[in-house]
């Protein structure tokens, strides 16, 4: 049986962080006065920079490449793949453009949209290429020997934005989903001025008490065995999951340095290595290497354990002065559409894998 691409679920990923990178930051909606043909079609913008002009065509090449090789592997022709992705690049794009007529911070331009199109165009290609050179049968015949066929596609993409939410520098090391205290703030703030206000404590009124170094070596090692458990829910047991542990552990390092260094500077990228660190990393490998072996549903539902754990521990640990000074790095810098793509996914990953692993817990046929 023909199971479903991971590419549709990236993909899908993929049009999500664009819109909220293009629409970013959603205030001051208002409806302009221009004529309707300027709505519908983008005038040329005077202002741009290299970064934009480079980052609107490398922002769709990916969405291109997931939308061709969906497609693809469900058998359709490389031509109307080809096509069929390069059109719904475009038309994201436009809608994009168009929106943003009605943000007094955004300014919508032809230049974007012809950008984002070739960016679409390219990706596209590079996917009709690769399928024409044999590398998606390949990488079908990999995923097989690997991974389960049932449920491999959600756990792929869940693996594969992982390390693009340790982009956005998290509060603690590997520690993703801190965003209960935001969710407090952002509610106690709307209950202003009504019946219920005071019912939802803000987060600057609440008492932070920071994790002890134990419970910091405690919650980095949960930040990694959560990818660790995702992959152990779909793959083969025995030694194909202690290689996706060792890859686990140094695909978590090498975003996290990419990330410091992304604020701070190469010549700080590894200050995020403080004296829980490699404790924790340790204690993860420990941990799961001798469980390779494990039952897939088990795997799931010590996931299940753990990331509700690494939740519970992440949004009671306060932000430290050095991550302060990141979230401005990133908020106020030439990263601030990335910073948001980056952020939402290291908000909502944790959240997804426990959706995730639920459901491989309740599936009726597991093994």
């Amino acid at each position: 049986m023909r199971h479903r691409s991971s590419a549709w679920l990236l993909a899908a990923a993929m049009v999500g962080l664009t819109v909220y990178a293009s629409l970013h930051p959603f205030s001051g909606w208002r409806l302009p006065a221009v004529p309707l043909s300027r709505l519908l079609l983008p005038p040329w913008s005077t202002y741009w920079t290299l970064f934009d002009l480079m980052a609107n065509l490398v922002a769709y090449v990916p969405l291109g490449a997931l939308l061709c090789v969906a497609q693809l592997r469900e058998g359709a022709s490389p031509s109307r793949a080809f096509a069929v992705a390069v059109a719904a690049g475009a038309l994201l794009s436009w809608t994009m453009e168009l929106l943003q007529n009605l943000l007094p911070a955004r300014v919508p331009s032809i230049a974007d949209l012809g950008l984002n199109t070739a960016g679409t165009l390219v990706g596209a290609a590079l996917a009709v290429t690769a399928r024409a050179l044999g590398w998606v049968q390949r990488w079908e015949a990999l995923r097989e020997r690997w991974f389960h066929a049932r449920g491999s596609g959600a756990a792929l993409a869940l693996l594969l934005l992982w390390p693009v939410g340790l982009l956005f520098p998290p509060s603690l090391p590997l520690g993703l989903g801190q965003v209960l205290p935001r969710i407090n703030a952002a509610l106690s703030s709307w209950l202003l001025d009504t019946p219920l206000e005071g019912w939802i404590e803000a987060p600057a009124e609440q008492l932070w008490v920071p994790l002890s170094p134990g419970g910091e070596v405690a919650a980095i090692a949960l930040g990694l065995l959560a990818p660790v458990w995702v992959a152990y829910s779909v793959a083969h047991p025995g030694w194909r999951r202690l290689g996706l542990l060792l890859g686990a552990a140094l695909l978590g390092f090498g975003a996290t340095t990419l990330s410091t260094a992304l604020n701070f500077g190469p010549e700080h990228a590894l200050t995020w290595v403080t004296t829980p660190v490699m404790p924790g990393l340790v204690l993860a490998l420990l941990l799961a290497a001798p469980l390779a072996w494990l039952p897939r549903r088990g795997a799931a539902g010590l996931g299940l354990m753990a990331i509700t754990a690494l939740l519970a521990m992440v949004n009671q640990a306060p932000a430290d002065p050095y991550f302060a000074e990141s979230l401005q790095a990133w908020e106020q810098g030439r990263f601030i559409r990335f910073h948001g793509l980056a952020q939402w996914v290291g908000w909502l990953w944790p959240y997804g894998a426990l959706a995730y692993l639920l459901g491989r817990v309740a599936a009726r046929r597991e093994s």
